[in-house]
């Protein structure tokens, strides 16, 4: 693959030498959905899919991008001194957002470069390539211009970035897993307080295994920023009574409480689902530790039921798909991600995957009339320069 890649290089930018090649995972959120915007916990890993970088310096002021996925939008170019947000360039603008918050936060580039994307990430399936990009971007800018900073740091651009050049208003829970994974481990993370903990995840006798709907969904474009709203509006009102600055801070106990406070029905639902997905994720991290899966696997599908009735962000494609796990023995099965299409995440025992797949994919098409990828999927490391020896004899 990385041979490769350095040849396609060669081929658009005409040179390969004084090159680098990073590589940046996709994620998956085990459980801990919609929690991140609302000051919660989630728990989520970097997977071995995502996004490669080939990138060099050049001796100008000029960005030069282009990317083997689309590769009928050519090479997209724009200049250091002059970074703004064209709904021409389309996924080009997260790399740009990236370099432009870099710049504004004081880390400075003598030069423009040129780089080869390639993702291995489905396009629009929820398993964040958006912030898969933006981190390969982050470790790429570190490298070629010696900056110091940290991953940390990087993560919170590449937030920054998505927020407010490209306009998604994102949690930081993508950047976060993408950046600071590692290999068969996910992270328990307070997305208030950015506190967080590993935990392996031994799962013994069966595999994570992602579904993908292969129904599209534009995250800009979908009830992301409504359902924000109607969490704030909840909010809002339990602060009549509660001293918190998110949902994510108000127990069970509270909310049940003083649920009352929130005069709409619609907002009320939705932060129901907020503060119980919370409690979840917390004692759902608690039985993966104890090596109790079922009852991790339990957890994922009442997080399902839970974003279908009270978050509403399901639809029918992820409801077949969740159900027809459930029916085939699954240990425990959720959507993932955004919601209105994309993927699902279940927990299937290794004796049972081949037949798993093939009876779920059929359900699946008799039902919706599209076809499910699946993919048996490994628990890997964060964004990362990839070393010369890989390089040299490949990946």
């Amino acid at each position: 693959m990385l041979d490769q890649l350095r040849n396609d290089f060669m081929s658009v930018f005409q040179e390969s030498t004084d090159i680098h090649m990073f590589f940046s995972p996709g994620r998956v959120n085990l459980i801990g959905e919609h929690t991140d915007y609302n000051g919660g916990h989630v728990f989520p890993c970097a997977l071995g899919i995502g996004t490669y970088a080939v990138a060099r310096k050049r001796s100008d002021r000029k960005l030069r991008m282009f990317s083997n996925n689309f590769r009928e939008k050519g090479v997209i170019e724009c200049d250091l001194d002059v970074l703004e947000n064209n709904k021409d360039h389309e996924w080009a603008n997260y790399p740009k957002g990236v370099v432009k918050h870099f710049l504004q936060n004081g880390y400075e580039m003598d030069s423009g470069f040129e780089v080869l994307f390639y993702g291995t990430i489905p396009n629009g399936a929820g398993l964040s390539s958006s912030a898969s990009i933006e981190l390969a971007t982050s470790v790429m800018l570190k490298k070629l211009f010696g900056l110091e900073i940290t991953m940390i740091e990087m993560v919170k651009l590449s937030q920054q970035a998505e927020n407010e050049f490209v306009g998604v208003n994102c949690g930081i829970m993508d950047q976060f897993a993408i950046g600071m994974g590692k290999k068969e481990k996910a992270m328990l993370l307070n997305c208030e307080t950015l506190e967080f903990t590993y935990s392996p995840v031994v799962l013994e006798n069966a595999s994570l295994v992602i579904a993908n709907t292969n129904k599209s969904r534009g995250l800009s474009g979908s009830k992301y920023n409504e359902r924000r709203a109607e969490c704030e509006r909840a909010l809002k009102q339990l602060q009549q009574a509660l001293d918190v600055q998110s949902l994510g801070q108000i127990s069970i106990e509270e909310y049940e409480t003083y649920k009352f406070l929130i005069t709409n029905e619609m907002d009320q639902k939705r932060a129901k689902h907020v503060i119980y997905e919370n409690q979840r994720t917390i004692s759902a991290v608690k039985l993966l530790n104890q090596g109790n899966i079922n009852g991790f696997g339990q957890l994922m599908n009442e997080s399902h039921i839970s974003l279908r009735d009270d978050y509403e962000v399901t639809g029918n494609e992820l409801d077949v798909l969740v159900e027809a796990a459930w029916a085939e023995g699954a240990i425990g099965s959720r959507m993932t991600g955004a919601g209105f299409g994309g993927c699902t995440i279940s927990i299937v025992k290794n004796e049972e995957l081949d037949t798993y797949i093939e009876h779920v994919g059929n359900i699946y098409t008799k039902k919706t009339g599209l076809v499910a990828d699946f993919y048996v999927v490994e628990i890997g490391n964060g964004a990362r320069e990839l070393s010369c020896s890989l390089i040299e004899g490949g990946e």
